[in-house]
């Protein structure tokens, strides 16, 4: 993944579709993108709005085509902020009407203040990142809760196609080998891990088995394809107790 590609800071204000007398300037192509196809898009897109109240601030990081943000702003009234790299969707955002900046997620967000969201999404972009821990560890500074989907590489018919000695390609992991954006593969229980040693608490996972968030699914991390994190940040003394 090239950083060379898409050089714009997070600094790039919003463009406003249809402003009169405004110039957009077309963003250079990049080779990159954050936003991958989820086949199971409308279910996490009604799960991540069961768990967005009415009016909150939410940022989409990685929004693609702003889809969810479209949705985020005409049925839950909220005021959204999206954040993408590759420049077609950025353009598509803008048809949409919606808010978006393009930003590297590797570089952090140093544009945001702690504190400047409720919620922050981040859908089916974490693997794709070069520093994962670093970026949750941001996500929890600008926002107090976020909604996070990761593909299960834990999933028993990807396993099975380990055991048969090939990489696997299931419909969550839809990529052959030499073409995933995927930087870093892990199952339901290595998620965890990552969340307990920064000290992050999960609100609730929802593991998703045959087209269904289930909650409190048995055997979830051989039976899931993919799961939704509703994450919070652990309390910061002298601020979250004022």
């Amino acid at each position: 993944m090239s950083h060379d590609d898409a050089r714009t800071s997070l600094s790039t204000p919003l463009v406003t579709p249809g402003a009169k007398g405004t110039r957009i300037k077309k963003p250079r192509a990049a080779r990159a993108r954050y936003f991958m196809p989820d086949p199971t898009i409308a279910l996490t897109d009604k799960e991540i709005m069961k768990h967005v109240p009415v009016g909150s601030r939410v940022l989409d990081l990685g929004c693609g085509d702003g889809r969810l943000l479209e949705i985020l702003r005409d049925v839950h009234q909220c005021r959204a902020q999206g954040v993408e790299l590759d420049p077609r969707e950025i353009t598509a955002c803008i048809d949409r009407g919606v808010p978006v900046i393009q930003g590297d997620l590797d570089r952090g967000l140093p544009e945001f203040p702690d504190d400047s969201f409720d919620y922050a999404v981040l859908s089916q972009t974490l693997q794709q990142l070069k520093f994962p821990k670093r970026v949750l560890e941001e996500i929890l500074r600008v926002a107090r809760r976020a909604l996070v989907v990761v593909p299960n590489f834990g999933y028993w018919k990807g396993r099975l196609q380990f055991i048969r000695g090939r990489a696997p390609v299931t419909q969550a992991l839809p990529y052959e080998w030499y073409n995933t954006p995927n930087l870093h593969f892990m199952s339901m229980y290595d998620f965890r891990d990552l969340v307990q040693r920064l000290g992050i608490r999960i609100i609730k996972e929802l593991p998703i088995i045959r087209g269904r968030a289930v909650d409190r699914a048995w055997a979830a991390n051989l039976r899931a394809e993919s799961a939704l994190y509703v994450l919070e940040r652990p309390e910061r003394r002298g601020t979250d107790n004022a």
